[in-house]
């Protein structure tokens, strides 16, 4: 190819990433090297209660530990908060042990009330934070049952009684 036919070629090119910014970004949306929506969507599902299930995805993939899943207005959710909301210490504990993200809700409900409390001492406006789909720090001090009794005494006795906020 001739250096000038090489140059206006490359040009052309060049000049439509520039000017159609979604085509430029469509060879990363297609890229290998992202997880597929569909993929981290089973894998946050299964966080819930399916230990196996998060086990064999995880060997196959990795980094879907890192994984959130956006089912809408902002409601993000990874595996582990699964996990957090519906109380599943096992799967919870696995994804922490292999690496995971933790997170105020999920220590809550695991009730490590030396790491929790002294945070919500020094943010007290993390007592009304949303968890995924709205959930509160007191539902999932509820979901950890007697682990997570101080905590939820403590709690209640800041004044928090919801254990759902809506997700504007």
């Amino acid at each position: 190819m001739q250096r000038k036919t090489f140059l206006k070629s490359s040009l052309i090119g060049l000049s439509g990433l520039v000017i159609s910014p979604t085509f430029g970004t469509s060879f990363v949306k297609g890229n290998s090297d992202h997880l597929a929506e569909e993929q981290i969507k089973e894998f946050v599902v299964a966080g819930h209660n399916d230990l196996a299930k998060v086990k064999q995805m995880l060997a196959k993939e990795p980094n879907l530990i890192y994984a959130r899943y956006d089912w809408g207005k902002g409601d993000f959710e990874e595996a582990i908060e699964g996990a957090g909301h519906v109380g599943n210490k096992e799967i919870a504990n696995y994804l922490i042990e292999n690496g995971a993200r933790v997170n105020l809700f999920v220590l809550t409900m695991l009730g490590k009330k030396k790491i929790v409390i002294p945070a919500l001492e020094e943010y007290p406006n993390l007592i009304t934070a949303k968890g995924p789909h709205g959930l509160s720090l007191l539902h999932h001090a509820q979901k950890g049952g007697s682990d997570a009794k101080e905590i939820y005494d403590f709690l209640i006795d800041k004044g928090l009684t919801e254990t759902k906020f809506d997700i504007k």
